[in-house]
């Protein structure tokens, strides 16, 4: 079931978001978080109108995924950055394609004109995801992360709504 997040999720989505931190190059954070930072989080970006949904099974979420500011100027404000983390024990079972559908039919029921979504590299699986739903590779960064003592590559892809 997928619905909006609430603030009581945050022990799930730090658990969830916390694996990718420590153990892959997805993302680009280098310490663990907290239920309350995760908190914060989610009230940071609720607050401002932007939708935050997360994928429940049994009382459990097993996925979250939500829009975010992709740039603070004004002229930026009908763009809109993706980001979307998975339990790594339910990979490859549809519930990523569930999850982004609805993000990109939020997205467009708040007027937002682009969605871009930034992967590291490799990831095939965001990167399958994404062209899945017809986004458009549109920008690679060489070597401007560096985790787990290497450097790492960055794309951009984007959805024109």
């Amino acid at each position: 079931m997928i619905r909006n997040v609430k603030r009581t999720d945050a022990e799930d989505i730090a658990e969830i978001y916390n694996y990718y931190i420590e153990n892959t190059i997805i993302s680009f954070e280098a310490e663990p978080v907290n239920a309350e930072e995760i908190e914060c989080r989610i009230l940071k970006i609720t607050e401002k109108g932007y939708p935050f949904i997360v994928y429940e099974e049994e009382e459990k979420v097993i996925g979250y995924a939500y829009l975010s500011k992709w740039r603070e100027r004004d002229a930026y404000k009908k763009t809109l950055e993706t980001s979307i983390y998975l339990d790594k024990d339910h990979l490859h079972k549809g519930i990523g394609r569930k999850l982004y559908q609805r993000l990109i039919e939020l997205g467009k029921k708040l007027g937002i004109h682009v969605l871009i979504g930034g992967v590291s590299v490799p990831n095939p699986e965001s990167q399958k995801l994404h062209e899945y739903f017809g986004f458009e590779k549109v920008g690679f960064f060489k070597e401007v992360g560096y985790k787990f003592d290497r450097y790492i590559d960055v794309e951009f892809w984007q959805l024109v709504l």
